[in-house]
């Protein structure tokens, strides 16, 4: 039995180690992209307090037909929206941006989706694989400027590990 959840609370910076090495341990040789999103989701959900969401929203073709958008991916929280253009909101915004988006008041985010009326803040970070986004790594907090600097290098380097797991 692997237990992947810290034993106490932990200063941020040793938090998201050892978020990346649950998260190198859970996906290392797992070739299905939907088992090792869902493992990290819920890793996530475990290591990061105060959160009201956490999941992915994989690139995939759009209803129409005509260009990618982003489709709901494996979470853990209250349902979400299934489809985000590119360009909407604060997912969309870093898809199309291929750029980390950490906002600390979501409801001064201009042309922000409210899937979750508690959200306060987000940080939301794209999955780039050749440069291409894949995905896009989102964490909902229902407290302000619940996200730092320090949070986003971490969940950064846990995109760069599943670039290629995903």
């Amino acid at each position: 039995m692997y237990d992947f959840k810290p034993a106490e609370p932990l200063e941020t910076a040793e938090l998201h180690r050892q978020l990346l090495a649950a998260a190198e341990a859970l996906t290392a040789g797992e070739p299905d992209a939907v088992a090792n999103m869902a493992n990290v989701a819920a890793l996530i959900w475990e290591f990061m307090p105060d959160l009201n969401w956490a999941g992915f929203y994989r690139v995939a073709p759009a209803k129409s037909g005509s260009a990618d958008e982003l489709v709901l991916g494996p979470f853990v929280g209250r349902p979400a929206c299934i489809r985000i253009p590119f360009g909407k909101g604060v997912c969309g915004a870093a898809a199309e941006s291929r750029a980390t988006q950490r906002v600390e008041d979501v409801h001064a985010f201009p042309g922000h989706i409210a899937c979750d009326a508690a959200s306060a803040s987000e940080l939301v970070v794209p999955v780039l694989r050749e440069g291409a986004v894949v995905a896009v790594i989102d964490l909902d907090s229902p407290r302000p400027a619940r996200f730092t600097a320090e949070d986003a290098a971490g969940i950064e380097a846990l995109a760069r590990l599943l670039a290629e797991r995903i």
